[in-house]
């Protein structure tokens, strides 16, 4: 359902660092170790925002999100800012290592001294750093990941998730499954951290008395070759549903074994492992036909939203602020979607810009209808409620997009 470093503002200067950065028009990010791109110095006023993103790694194919979100602020510092103040992102690269993350988050929040931490991405990462930032008392906004830890604001008040929690999407397939295929045999792959753990326990709540339906489960490490192995034996455990919680390196090798093995379960690919750009098209769209996985906003390449007010508005903004980004890819859409609801927060926060009033803000979104979310699915948050989402829609590949099937169902 994740280089370098954009500073967005009016003066360009040069500065040297150990880690990776980007200027605002989003050039290839370099080596961590090289030198640091163009950047553009701060302002008094600024809304300097941190960031940890993998721009390098197993997981860099997320790293176009920190690229978008970079252009969206870009967009809205020519627009005004936020009553005036400009928006300065400081992504700077992870390489989805949660020890790299921990050190990159402590200059950000130390040295460079953000207000906020955005859309770090990646469950490790967010989990290596949640105790910080909560004992600093710096927001960890909007975490790039469904783990269901993001939604405790007993405990961590200030962490609060983007994605539809792992959870809610486990329920969600186990409730299609019930009603589609209740006496199957299901197969789960998964990563193994709290990400892939977290998906699969909603997969065994939701499917309750019936979890015994479940009859293999294999893991992988992100350090690992490739998945060919745990499909093989997968297969060898005769199911007929595969559940495919992986993210995209793995999720295009998984795709593509299970067609070029003869395996045919019915497939279910998590959210943030379906992007047509990034995983069913190096995998091969024929191979990755049939696959189901839920959605929650709308896919650019679906010809359904060609004549959407909000799509045309995306590949207008695309088109001018991030030209060498893929439309097929999704992480670029969710990266749109995440960055609006940032501003929003930010606009509702008035003239008190404080850590305290942030928090306040972002808990208090309130029937909020971003640009590109699915129909039917708004935003709501509150004191007590972190989790943005509680629906979602499933949706299958037709060999060429994503269809959505059926109503938007409510699991949380």
């Amino acid at each position: 359902m994740h280089v370098t470093r954009y500073l967005l503002a009016v003066t360009a200067i040069w500065l040297g660092c150990a880690c990776s950065r980007q200027n605002a028009g989003g050039a290839a990010p370099g080596n961590a170790d090289k030198a640091a791109a163009p950047l553009a110095a701060a302002g008094p006023e600024d809304i300097k925002i941190g960031q940890t993103m993998p721009y390098s790694g197993p997981a860099s194919a997320y790293g176009t999100i920190g690229k978008v979100e970079g252009a969206y602020f870009k967009m809205i510092n020519e627009q005004g800012g936020i009553g005036g103040r400009k928006i300065q992102l400081l992504s700077l690269d992870d390489g989805y290592s949660p020890p790299k993350a921990v050190e990159q988050i402590r200059k950000l929040v130390e040295q460079d001294q953000v207000l906020l931490i955005f859309q770090a991405l990646g469950t490790p990462s967010n989990s290596a750093i949640q105790k910080y930032l909560n004992t600093k008392k710096v927001p960890h906004l909007f975490c790039s990941t469904g783990a269901t830890k993001w939604g405790d604001p007993e405990h961590f008040p200030w962490t609060m998730g983007f994605n539809p929690s792992y959870q809610l999407e486990g329920h969600a397939y186990a409730k299609h499954i019930l009603a589609t295929k209740p006496t199957s045999k299901i197969a789960v792959l998964y990563q193994n951290d709290d990400y892939g753990k977290d998906l699969l326990k909603g997969l065994k709540d939701g499917l309750g008395a019936k979890a015994s339906m479940l009859v293999k489960e294999v893991t992988y490490e992100v350090s690992d070759a490739t998945v060919d192995s745990q499909i093989a034996t997968l297969k060898a455990s005769n199911a007929d549903v595969f559940v495919n919680v992986t993210t995209p390196k793995f999720a295009a090798q998984a795709i593509r074994k299970v067609y070029d093995i003869g395996w045919k379960p019915v497939h279910y690919i998590n959210n943030v492992g379906a992007s047509v750009g990034t995983v069913l098209t190096p995998a091969g769209l024929d191979k990755a036909t049939g696959l189901w996985t839920t959605a929650y906003f709308k896919d650019p390449t679906d010809k359904e939203w060609d004549a959407d007010p909000t799509m045309t508005k995306f590949k207008a903004f695309m088109a001018k602020y991030y030209p060498e980004g893929r439309l097929a890819d999704a992480s670029n859409a969710y990266g749109y979607l995440a960055a609006q609801t940032m501003v929003q927060v930010l606009k509702q926060c008035g003239s008190d810009f404080s850590r305290e009033n942030v928090m306040k803000q972002a808990a208090n979104l309130k029937d909020y209808v971003p640009d590109l979310i699915y129909p039917g699915i708004v935003i709501n948050t509150g004191a007590a409620d972190y989790f943005l989402f509680d629906a979602m829609a499933l949706a299958q590949f037709n060999g060429v997009q994503w269809v959505p099937q059926g109503d938007v169902v409510k699991v949380h």
